[in-house]
């Protein structure tokens, strides 16, 4: 089985699972991990991802795989995760759960854009700028990147 072919073959086994608990996958990867393979399988939803239901998605994942032969003969390790702050903002959907955010994107005129998402749909991103609402289209800015924030010491005491 070619490597498209299996990956379809397992985005057909998974998805269904991940549906029942609300949760999409973002990607499937098997890359080899010594005398075995090592499945990453993606997700995330609008809510965030629970750990319970990680848990709870990843055995009914290893039960359908059991019961196919989409990943061969060869013993395989699985890992069900969630995207990590690093994933480029790609699609409307990584804007919409990026809300609160700061992000940093490259504008469509060679520019560069950092500010906070705070709204997000099918046809663009308002990023707060300044201090200021801006709207852009998604074929006005490349990939989107989170940007790591820490809170400062008077940020925590406030908190506490």
């Amino acid at each position: 089985m070619g490597a498209q072919a299996r990956h379809d073959r397992l985005a057909e086994l998974v998805e269904p699972v991940l549906a029942e608990v609300g949760l999409e996958l973002e990607a499937i990867e098997v890359t080899p991990a010594g005398k075995r393979r090592l499945l990453r399988v993606v997700v995330d939803s609008d809510d965030g991802v629970d750990l319970d239901a990680v848990g709870e998605v990843s055995q009914e994942i290893s039960a359908a795989l059991d019961g196919s032969d989409a990943m061969g003969k060869a013993p395989y390790v699985l890992e069900v995760t969630s995207p990590g702050v690093d994933r480029p903002l790609t699609l409307p959907r990584h804007w919409r759960r990026a809300r609160g955010r700061l992000v940093r994107a490259a504008t469509a005129d060679g520019g560069q854009v950092e500010g906070r998402v705070t709204g997000a749909d099918d046809s663009g991103v308002t990023l707060e700028v300044d201090g200021q609402n801006r709207s852009y289209g998604y074929s006005d800015l490349g990939r989107g990147k989170v940007q790591v924030e820490f809170r400062r010491g008077s940020d925590v005491d406030a908190a506490d």
